[in-house]
């Protein structure tokens, strides 16, 4: 099954990252966060990728294109024009990297891979931002129970900020950083059966917006409910949060 990642983004709430890079690439550990969603994928043994580009998608190109060269020992034998890899620490992952345009939106990038997709039938679909201790075998179980178009894994994160009870002056209840209590939020990580492309028209195509509703409408949308880890990196702030996580050895997406 081909695991879709969207990397077409402009990443502008961490434009001090984003001027120089794609958002996907911005490093955790050392490891673009796209590298790390790749893992959580591969780990439960899917390493057929479709990374969709737009901005600054040529660097994501070259990454992949020098992966080889920049994890393993080289010998280079200049006489036969030939370069050696040895110690291969690569990952064994097949990562098809499609231009869906620069300004396309959500929807229009996967509705641009429309002719890869549909013939293989069903497929993953995640964004290059978000990392998460998802049981993705578990996921896909309960998309097949389903039996609808589409899944959508829905997520408690964290606020942003502690949580007080408050009784007259007395504080009856603190805690810090709760999760969210109301309420669930789309925390990608779909499953998508080829239907969803008779959801999706062109490349102003919000994937969030009318498809979804419209599946909602006809009673095709599954939410997966995942009370774990989950976090995105939408600001420097998540980006630093996500990387003390890494270095304290806390990092719950690690598998």
């Amino acid at each position: 099954m081909k695991t879709v990642i969207l990397c077409g983004g402009l990443g502008t709430r961490l434009s001090e990252e984003t001027q120089i890079k794609p958002k996907p690439m911005v490093e955790i550990g050392g490891h673009p966060i796209l590298w790390h969603v790749m893992n959580i994928y591969s780990h439960y043994g899917h390493k057929d990728f479709v990374l969709a580009l737009g901005y600054k998608g040529e660097v994501i190109k070259q990454y992949f294109v020098d992966y080889n060269l920049m994890t393993n020992d080289v010998t280079a034998y200049l006489g036969k024009g030939k370069v050696e890899y040895t110690n291969n620490g690569a990952e064994d992952w097949t990562v098809s990297m499609m231009d869906t345009g620069k300004n396309s939106l959500t929807g229009g990038r996967l509705h641009r891979l429309k002719d890869m997709l549909r013939p293989t039938g069903r497929f993953m679909l995640t964004y290059g931002d978000g990392v998460s201790d998802i049981n993705v075998s578990e996921l896909i179980k309960f998309h097949e129970k389903s039996g609808k178009i589409a899944t959508v894994t829905a997520v408690r994160p964290p606020a942003r900020f502690g949580g007080m009870e408050i009784d007259a002056d007395a504080v009856i209840d603190f805690k810090e950083k709760p999760q969210i209590g109301e309420g669930w939020i789309n925390g990608g990580f779909f499953v998508f059966e080829p239907e969803i492309f008779d959801y999706l028209h062109g490349d102003m195509t919000v994937l969030e917006g009318d498809p979804m509703e419209n599946l909602v409408k006809d009673g095709q949308l599954a939410a997966y409910r995942h009370t774990g880890f989950w976090q995105c990196m939408d600001t420097l702030r998540d980006k630093n949060s996500l990387e003390a996580m890494w270095a304290d050895g806390n990092a719950a997406w690690k598998l």
